[in-house]
């Protein structure tokens, strides 16, 4: 099968695109047909092994050092169920899935094999497989950081608010009832509004923490902030929550389950800035690596594509009930 591997820690161009063995799934594992991925942030900071000092070391003893020990990147995926082992019993073959594999990685191929019991659910069922690599990362953080702080009425304002986990934060945290601030650059404010923000700041030409405004929650979604910065705009029991080296948090099934449908009833829209297929990956690093997408960026895979152009530069809020158009 095809595969993106890399057997050294770099910049994008370690990555190259070899033919690796098909993995065949132990009894416990599902075997699914990878239709398209995501670059995460989190790929790109464990391809240049970019970690503070303070994660060094358990990271070196995860990942591996001098030389990574999972040669196949990739944390998000979108398929169909190729094969199931003989104890599986939540998958059957022909089933659309999509999913999230964490520090496992393995999800830059055209197959890989995913316990039954790690986050993987069946796909919203109108959603395209893009649409669907694009709900976990940011899904999943933004649900684990959200879902028990957060009660109707109270304000947050969320940093970042136009990556992948921002942009669902956005959205979830009007899912819960609260009134949202969302902070991004200029060139996002229209789409921070378009997902439910309540009230918007240019962090180029406003500092959200000398407003008058006080909030009972500031969540960090790009983890490039801190407690201490945002004290002053914290309201008197109001908490700080950040992403920062919270990357390898194991979700529960229920939550993939929560957000997919959430998806389908339209009250959650993936987003997707740019589609590459796979073997233009590096350009896709790249891309993630210069640090202004918007959502999401997608790798497709095999034959399998949707009419989001690739490399395009726009913001698409996925409905591909409304024909899958940026």
């Amino acid at each position: 099968m095809k595969a993106v591997v890399y057997t050294r820690y770099g910049p994008p161009e370690v990555l190259r695109l070899t033919d690796v063995p098909k993995p065949v799934p132990q009894e416990d594992e599902v075997l699914v047909r990878i239709h398209a991925t995501a670059v995460t942030v989190s790929d790109c900071y464990v391809r240049g092994f970019r970690v503070s000092p303070a994660f060094w070391i358990p990271m070196a003893l995860y990942i591996g050092f001098p030389r990574p020990r999972r040669p196949i990147l990739g944390m998000v995926l979108a398929g169909e169920v190729e094969a199931v082992g003989q104890a599986v019993s939540r998958f059957r073959p022909g089933e659309r899935v999509f999913g999230q594999t964490m520090m496992r990685f393995g999800t830059y191929a055209e197959f890989t094999c995913v316990p039954q019991t790690d986050a993987l659910a069946p796909m919203p069922p109108h959603a395209s497989y893009e649409e669907a690599a694009a709900i976990p990362y940011g899904g999943l953080l933004a649900l684990h950081f959200l879902q028990t702080k957060l009660h109707g009425g109270q304000r947050v304002l969320i940093y970042g608010a136009s990556g992948a986990v921002g942009t669902m934060a956005v959205q979830l945290a009007r899912h819960f009832g609260a009134e949202v601030t969302a902070v991004c650059g200029p060139t996002n404010l229209d789409l921070v509004r378009s997902l439910g923000a309540d009230a918007v700041v240019d962090y180029t030409r406003d500092d959200f923490a000398e407003r008058v405004e006080r909030y009972d929650l500031i969540f960090d979604a790009v983890g490039k902030t801190s407690k201490s910065k945002c004290r002053k705009a914290l309201a008197p029991s109001g908490m700080f929550v950040s992403v920062n080296g919270k990357g390898n948090i194991k979700p529960p099934i229920r939550d993939l389950v929560f957000l997919s449908e959430l998806v389908e009833a339209g009250h959650l829209k993936p987003v997707i800035d740019r589609c590459y297929p796979l073997e233009r990956i590096v350009e896709a690093h790249r891309y993630v690596e210069h640090g202004h997408k918007k959502g999401n960026v997608i790798v497709t895979i095999g034959g399998t594509h949707s009419s989001i152009e690739s490399n395009t530069d726009h913001s698409f809020t996925g409905n591909s009930r409304k024909g899958n158009q940026p």
